[in-house]
C-alpha cells in the first residue's frame, strides 16, 4: 500500500506503530463525539449510526472511476499459445493485438515528366500497399522486457510482478468482503452500544483486553511468524490485563454496579479479535489487499444485507427508528469520515505493517489518552490507581512491538528455564555430595 514495500522489517514496524497510534488518536476523538451524540445531543441510536457510518466506507469504491490500476483489473487479461498442425508455434489473438494497418513508406520523388494520369495511378498503387502491425500483449511485452534487464535489475522486476500477481482480484476482494462485513459491523455495532449505557474510559478499558483474545486466536490459527505464541507476549498481555484491572477498580467509584455496557465492550473486543486475526491468516501481507477496496465492499454489503435490523429492533423496542435532525446529523458525518472510514483503514494498514497482537494492544493506548480527555475536556477527577494502571499498559505495548521485531527471542522462556536449572541444581548437588562421599568411604574400607 502507498507504494513502501521497498522498506526494511524495522521501518516497517515503526510506521505501523506511528500509524497506530495516529488512529489511537482519531479513536478517542471518535469515542467522546459518539458519547456525546448519545447523551448530550440525545440520540441514542446505536444500529443506525453504525449503519449509517459503516455505509460511508462505500465511497472507497469511486476509485474504480477515479483509479484507472481499479478499472484494469476489471478486464480479464489472458494469454494463450496454441500450436499449428504443421507443429510450428503460432502466436493466438491473446498474445498479439489486434492487426494496424498502415501504408508502406515509398520514397515521394517523382519523375517530373509523369502526366497526372500516372501520377494518380502511382499514388493508389501507393497507399494501397500496407504494412500489418502487430504488438505483443502487455504480460508478453514484460517477459521481453525482463529478459534485456540486467540480472539485479531483473530479480527486482521479478519480485515486483509477482507482487503484483499475488494481488487479490476485484471478485476475491468482494467475497472476503461478503464473508467479514457481518463480523466487522457487529464487532462495531458492541462497541457502540456499550457507549450508550456506560462512559467512554471505561468501555476502552474493556475493550482493550481483545488482546488476550487476539493472542490465543493467533496462536490456534497463526497468520505468520510475527504472531507466534510465546510466554514473553502472554506475560505482556498479562501485565497489561493487571494494569486494566486496576483502571477498573479505581473506577468502580463511578458505577454502583456492573454496567450493560461493559458485556458489549467485551463482546466487541473478542470479535474485533476474531476479525482480525481471520484476516491476516486469510492475507497475509497488504500488498495483496486493497484495503480500501475491500471496506468500499463491506460497506456496500452491510447497506444491502443489514438494512431489516431496522425493523427488528424497531418492532421489538430495543431501538426506535428515528431520523435524526441537522445537527445531529452533521456529527455522525463528521464521526462517521474520520472516525470510522479513515481510521479503520488505517488501523488495518498499521495491522499489516506490524502485527494482529501490537494493532489490539495498540487499543489500550486510548486509556491514558481517554483519562487525559475526560481530565482537561470534562474536569473529571480519577482515583491514584487509574493512573498508576495505565502505566503497565504502556509497557505491555512496546514490549510485544520489540518482541515483534526480536521474533525468536523470548526472553520469560530464557529466565524460567535459568530459575529451573538453578533450582534443580540446588536440590541434586547435596544428594550428589553424598553419593560421593558413600563411595568415598566404601573405597576406604575396602582399602583397608
Amino acid at each position: 500500500m502507498f507504494g513502501l514495500h521497498g522498506l526494511s522489517k524495522v521501518k516497517r514496524l515503526l510506521l505501523g506503530i506511528f500509524v497506530l497510534l495516529v488512529v489511537d488518536l482519531i479513536w478517542v476523538a471518535s469515542s467522546e463525539v459518539t458519547e456525546y451524540i448519545f447523551k448530550d445531543a440525545h440520540y441514542d441510536k446505536p444500529f443506525f449510526t453504525t449503519y449509517i457510518k459503516t455505509s460511508m466506507f462505500s465511497v472507497y469504491l469511486l476509485g474504480f472511476i477515479f483509479f484507472e490500476p481499479w478499472r484494469q483489473q476489471c478486464k480479464n487479461k489472458t494469454s494463450s499459445m496454441t500450436i499449428n498442425n504443421g507443429g510450428n508455434e503460432a502466436v493466438s489473438q491473446e498474445v498479439m493485438t489486434e492487426p494496424q494497418y498502415v501504408p508502406a513508406k515509398f520514397d515521394d520523388k517523382t519523375s517530373g515528366t509523369e502526366s497526372d494520369d500516372s501520377t494518380s495511378i502511382n499514388r493508389s498503387v501507393r497507399f494501397s500497399k500496407v504494412n500489418e502491425v502487430r504488438q505483443l500483449s502487455e504480460s508478453y511485452a514484460e517477459d521481453a522486457l525482463i529478459a534485456r534487464l540486467s540480472y539485479s535489475a531483473s530479480l527486482r522486476a521479478e519480485e515486483s510482478r509477482l507482487r503484483a500477481n499475488s494481488k487479490l482480484t476485484v471478485k476475491q476482494v468482494a467475497k472476503l468482503a461478503l464473508l467479514f462485513c457481518v463480523l466487522w459491523f457487529v464487532g462495531n455495532f458492541s462497541y457502540q452500544e456499550a457507549l450508550k449505557d456506560t462512559e467512554a474510559g471505561i468501555v476502552n478499558v474493556l475493550s482493550s483486553t481483545s488482546g488476550l483474545f487476539t493472542l490465543v486466536c493467533a496462536a490456534i490459527y497463526p497468520s505468520s511468524s510475527a504472531d507466534r505464541f510465546t510466554l514473553s507476549k502472554l506475560s505482556a498481555v498479562l501485565l497489561s490485563i493487571g494494569g486494566i484491572v486496576m483502571v477498573s477498580l479505581a473506577d468502580l467509584s463511578f458505577e454502583d454496579q456492573i454496567p450493560v455496557g461493559a458485556l458489549w465492550a467485551l463482546c466487541g473486543s473478542m470479535l474485533y479479535a476474531l476479525y482480525l486475526v481471520s484476516l491476516r491468516r486469510r492475507v497475509d501481507h497488504e500488498d495483496k489487499l486493497d484495503i480500501t477496496m475491500f471496506f468500499g465492499f463491506v460497506g456496500v454489503f452491510c447497506v444491502l444485507f443489514l438494512w431489516p435490523g431496522f425493523l427488528i429492533l424497531h418492532y421489538s423496542g430495543s431501538e426506535l427508528f428515528r431520523l435524526p435532525d441537522s445537527r445531529q446529523w452533521l456529527f455522525i458525518a463528521i464521526n462517521g469520515l474520520i472516525g470510522t472510514v479513515l481510521s479503520e483503514v488505517l488501523w488495518l494498514w498499521g495491522c499489516f505493517l506490524t502485527s494482529s497482537l501490537i494493532a489490539t494492544l495498540a487499543l489500550s493506548l486510548t486509556i491514558p489518552l481517554t483519562m487525559l480527555t475526560d481530565v482537561f475536556w470534562k474536569g473529571v477527577t480519577y482515583h491514584w490507581m487509574f493512573y498508576v494502571g495505565s502505566v503497565p499498559v504502556f509497557i505491555a505495548f512496546f514490549a510485544v512491538s520489540l518482541l515483534t521485531h526480536y521474533e525468536t527471542w523470548d526472553p520469560v522462556l530464557l529466565c524460567f528455564k535459568k530459575i529451573l536449572h538453578c533450582f534443580c541444581r540446588r536440590r541434586l548437588l547435596p544428594r550428589v555430595r553424598e553419593i560421593d562421599r558413600e563411595q568415598t568411604e566404601s573405597l576406604i574400607d575396602g582399602s583397608s
